[in-house]
């Protein structure tokens, strides 16, 4: 099984405020107040007037994304970032080789990576996605790692966060259902 992750994430009220006019903004809620926008190629049409772009080879340390951030995209990833952080996250995994990246805007500026990692040998909390989320103020909890702790391991790939959004369900309500489900052994 396979997990493949474009997303913006950050604070959820920050996200609610700047994409509450968008036809293609679906929220998907994390813990922590948090929220995750999946990327999908609709939604960069929506917010730059061009279709998205994607890099012809493998992401690395010098394309660490398979989207080709847009100044269009840049520039609005740094606007909303005036507000709060803002991280731009990419995974994707099969069969235990893949990779992940992320970047976080702060203040109207690319204030840390990109970072990528297609080994991941290093601590969990060096990892790009992990690092990003505490750049991002994602606390430490009983999970095992930021990544955990918010709750992006609960859907496999961006259909699976589309629709979380649009049912509207918490990352705690995975949670719950395994409560109810060991409570009815």
């Amino acid at each position: 099984m396979g997990y493949q992750l474009s997303a913006v994430v950050a604070d959820a009220e920050l996200l609610r405020e700047q994409t509450a006019e968008l036809d293609h903004a679906v929220l998907g809620e994390l813990r922590q107040d948090f929220a995750l926008l999946p990327v999908t190629p609709q939604l960069i049409v929506e917010l730059t007037g061009s279709l998205p772009d994607y890099a012809a080879d493998n992401p690395s340390v010098a394309q660490p994304f398979g989207l080709v951030l847009s100044p269009p995209l840049v520039e609005l990833l740094s606007a909303w970032s005036m507000s709060g952080p803002v991280a731009y996250l990419e995974a994707e995994f099969f069969g235990g080789d893949g990779y992940q990246s992320a970047a976080v805007w702060l203040g109207g500026t690319l204030s840390w990576g990109p970072q990528f990692d297609d080994v991941l040998d290093a601590p969990r909390d060096k990892w790009p996605i992990n690092s990003a989320l505490t750049r991002l103020g994602a606390e430490p909890g009983a999970w095992i790692d930021p990544f955990a702790e918010l709750g992006l391991h609960l859907e496999r790939n961006t259909d699976g966060w589309l629709a979380h959004g649009r049912r509207r369900l918490s990352a705690d309500y995975w949670d719950e259902l395994v409560e109810q489900w060991e409570e009815d052994r």
